[in-house]
């Protein structure tokens, strides 16, 4: 199966459509809520995408694909999310504070998580990540240290990493370790804690995850970090001041738009095209994708400096976009780039 079976108009001529007021989305099974501020996210309800001089149609081919202005090639990054030990997909901003419960689950499974690593792995697919949600700690750790060895260097690990710890995940094979709450104290980045971490890591082993909820700052849209499995707000405002110093410890950002992820909703196009504007190093956004045309629209409106991941959508893990389509993307976005 391949992009012919998109069938979606993401190009053409025309200049883009302009995003809607208000994005429902589902919050619980049958109820849908609207955004308390008037921010420019994806609606829920389907919709063509529209993108200067790219077209994805039923046939798309090599001849009607432009590169993105980057030197980098945008990524399809797959993740592996486990709790309580099985491989989960799950909405993140309804995990409790210390993860242990969970309010609404996507998908859950007993196939290990080695098996998805080990298909990403065949379908060379580095960067993704393997994340321990929260439960009972030793078999999910079990399960995430499976997956590592299936996939050596190919996959990153987050959930509970600490300077303590750091080391044994990536002599276990992981190619970074994900930190979030760690690194955060009172709402304030804790400056003596990152660089115990860079110090255990390495800044090119190191990944930050700045998942945050977009709020109204006076006239203006802010989009603050959040701790604590998505549960705590921080004071630190996602800007160019702020990445910019936190770019001195990391090799790369992770930001899930926590009001989207896990919803298969759309994504945020606001914070899509923010990161991309001030991240002075290689991020990754989550959060809401649903189609091949949400894949296209960060790399193009990322400019390739964004890559992205997808969970509950895809077909691997009872969602509707399937999985080969989006590895079929991914090698035409490289073949692409090679063609330049």
């Amino acid at each position: 199966m391949g992009l012919g079976k998109v069938g979606m108009e993401v190009g053409g001529r025309e200049a883009a459509v302009p995003p809607p007021l208000f994005c429902p989305t589902t919050i619980a099974p049958g109820r849908r809520h609207r955004c308390r501020w008037r921010i420019p996210h994806t609606p829920c309800s389907a919709r063509k995408r529209r993108l200067s001089g790219v077209l994805l149609t039923s046939r798309l081919s090599r001849a009607n694909f432009s590169p993105a202005p980057s030197t980098r090639v945008t990524r399809f990054r797959p993740c592996i999310d486990i709790h309580d030990g099985r491989v989960k997909q799950v909405v993140g901003s309804t995990l409790t504070a210390d993860g242990a419960a969970v309010q609404q689950t996507n998908f859950e499974t007993d196939v290990p998580a080695s098996y998805f690593a080990d298909r990403y792995r065949e379908d060379r697919l580095p960067g993704g990540h393997v994340i321990i949600l929260g439960g009972e700690r030793a078999a999910s750790e079990r399960a995430a240290l499976e997956a590592l060895a299936a996939f050596p260097h190919g996959l990153q690990f987050g959930g509970g990493v600490s300077a303590d710890n750091a080391r044994h995940y990536l002599d276990a094979g992981a190619s970074h370790v994900i930190v979030t709450s760690y690194v955060f104290h009172h709402g304030a980045v804790d400056i003596g804690r990152l660089e115990q971490l860079r110090r255990v890591t390495g800044r090119e082993r190191l990944v930050l995850d700045l998942s945050c909820r977009p709020h109204q700052v006076d006239d203006t849209v802010e989009y603050f970090v959040y701790t604590e499995r998505w549960t705590r707000r921080t004071d630190v405002r996602l800007d160019a001041t702020s990445l910019q110093r936190l770019a001195e410890y990391c090799s790369e950002f992770l930001v899930h738009a926590v009001d989207v992820e896990g919803k298969k909703c759309g994504l945020d196009e606001t914070l899509v095209q923010r990161l991309a504007d001030i991240s002075p190093i290689p991020v990754t956004y989550a959060g809401g994708v649903r189609s091949v045309g949400d894949l296209e629209y960060v790399r193009q409106a990322g400019g390739g400096r964004v890559d992205v991941t997808v969970g509950s959508a895809l077909d691997l893990f009872g969602g509707t976009l399937p999985y080969t389509e989006a590895v079929a993307w991914q090698r035409l976005v490289e073949r692409a780039k090679e063609s330049v």
